[in-house]
């Protein structure tokens, strides 16, 4: 997510029924659920696994390794009906399991087939089993819900022109559907969508099949790689797909108003060329499948979401105000993430600085390239802001709460650009081939998986041959930033800009 304008799992298993059948089974379930949940109260409340910045969130005891959901659509003013089955591996032994899930309608819940008792406990939907789940035994999950695109906090679905689409980031993808919502637990998803035939409805992934049934058509998705909560991605809207073909032959796939088809396919045929100026930087390309998702909604921010990311509409109509020099850049920012934050995710919401540095890095790295805007002046600028950002906000891996009710404020400048400093900072002390090496070995040694600071400093230290441990800390936890490798002129501003 830029400042604009705003370990492996099993595959996860087909496409169920469609999802308009959902509705001809919700009654039963409800009164059997009904009937079970009445019978005593689920004991336990809330539980999240400790992460200060958002505490209340992710949930210990099972590991997920796929979501398969399906949503009935009925317009992007009325709740959608919903069915998440969650496949999991007990950590340890449950006779509880915590689900974080609020912002809609709980109709019923099974496990192993046999319905639980569940209640709400803050943000968690706490789920008692009939019986206990032992350790290391398999569980599926299976909650019959609703996902209600009105009044969220913060994100979760956003409401388009036409449709709808998601914005999940930073930990409210729990208002859309019940998760472990924390990037440490990634898993495979699938989707099934259902929506009127005049729409149409992607997801992350690639296509897995399209039925009709009467006035509905129902989209199913795969992932082919596993995603953070955070970064899933749904659009229904009348939607025009444009498709053409990325470097190695990958599927590139941009999602625009179907009135836009014409208007916005050139500018975003830029893509291929970028995928290409990416992979000569840091690597081939992580996933099955790649394009932009333009969205006629204000957001106030662009989003990484995996394989399709989101983008505002105005970015590529209001040209006076957003040149297309820096619309490009912001498309490798997001393009970029792809690499770092997605495929290589953070362990905890501190590590957060290691998607945004990098981002930035490469969305300034590109401008440099490609429209003459120098990094180096950049980064001087940045560096003279640093230590009003650091009061702000905190140091890059230290960074401050977020501001009551505002999930998205933890994206603030010592996040991007005070970050990508750290990575300029790095690069003038251990050399640029030594950095450009630490670059791909770092996506290379964790894709598909979470990584922490601490992972990229001692990673760092193995690639440069030294201890790079005293040098970064103060860059990344220092309450001052340090002098400036190579630019012993460089100065820190006397009143924060």
């Amino acid at each position: 997510m830029p400042h604009t304008a705003g370990g492996h799992a099993p595959k996860p298993r087909g496409a169920r029924a469609p999802a308009r059948r959902i509705a001809r089974t919700l009654l039963a379930a409800a009164v059997m659920a009904a009937l079970v949940a009445a019978a005593t109260p689920p004991a336990g409340g809330q539980r999240d696994i400790g992460d200060p910045l958002f505490p209340g969130l992710g949930n210990p005891g099972y590991d997920v390794s796929a979501y398969d959901i399906a949503f009935d659509y009925h317009g992007n003013d009325r709740p959608l009906d919903a069915v998440t089955t969650i496949d999991a591996r007990a950590t340890e032994r449950l006779t509880t399991l915590n689900l974080d899930f609020s912002h809609g309608t709980v109709r019923s819940v099974d496990v192993g087939g046999s319905p639980a008792r569940f209640a709400a406990a803050g943000e968690d939907l706490v789920v008692t089993p009939a019986r206990p789940v032992e350790r290391g035994e398999h569980l599926r999950v299976t909650v019959r819900h609703t996902s209600d695109p009105r009044g969220g906090a913060g994100g979760g679905w956003v409401r388009t022109r036409d449709g709808l689409a998601m914005a999940n980031q930073a930990d409210v993808a729990h208002q859309v559907f019940p998760c472990n919502d924390h990037p440490f637990d990634k898993a495979f998803f699938t989707f099934h969508i259902t929506a009127p035939k005049a729409l149409t409805a992607v997801a992350n992934g690639l296509p897995a099949g399209r039925t009709s049934r009467g006035a509905d058509t129902t989209w199913t998705y795969a992932s082919a790689h596993p995603i953070a909560t955070e970064l899933t991605q749904v659009s229904i809207g009348r939607s025009a797909v444009l498709h053409r073909t990325g470097p190695h032959g990958l599927p590139v796939r941009d999602v625009v108003p179907a009135a836009d088809r014409d208007r916005f396919g050139k500018r975003l045929a830029r893509t291929v060329k970028q995928l290409a100026w990416l992979e000569g930087k840091v690597g081939r390309y992580p996933f099955e499948t790649y394009g932009l998702l333009i969205a006629d909604a204000s957001t106030g921010f662009e989003l990484e979401t995996q394989t399709l990311s989101l983008f505002e509409r105005r970015l590529f109509t209001e040209t006076a105000a957003y040149p297309v020099w820096y619309v490009d850049s912001l498309m490798v920012h997001e393009l970029a993430h792809q690499w770092f934050g997605d495929s290589v995710s953070p362990r905890r919401w501190s590590d957060v600085w290691l998607n945004e540095s990098h981002a930035t890095w490469y969305e300034a790295l590109y401008a440099q390239e490609t429209a003459q805007k120098p990094l180096t002046e950049r980064m001087r600028a940045a560096y003279a802001r640093s230590d009003a950002w650091r009061a702000a906000g905190g140091p890059p891996a230290a960074p401050k709460a977020s501001a009551p009710g505002k999930k998205i404020s933890i994206f603030r400048p010592v996040v991007y650009d005070g970050s990508a400093l750290v990575l300029y900072a790095l690069r003038q002390e251990i050399g640029a081939p030594a950095f450009a090496r630490l670059e791909r070995a770092w996506v290379a040694l964790h894709r598909d998986s979470t990584a922490s600071t601490a992972d990229f400093t001692a990673l760092a230290s193995q690639v440069a041959g030294r201890d790079l441990s005293g040098f970064l800390h103060p860059w990344l936890y220092g309450q001052k930033t340090p002098p400036m490798p190579g630019h012993p002129d460089w100065k820190a501003a006397r009143k924060p800009a």
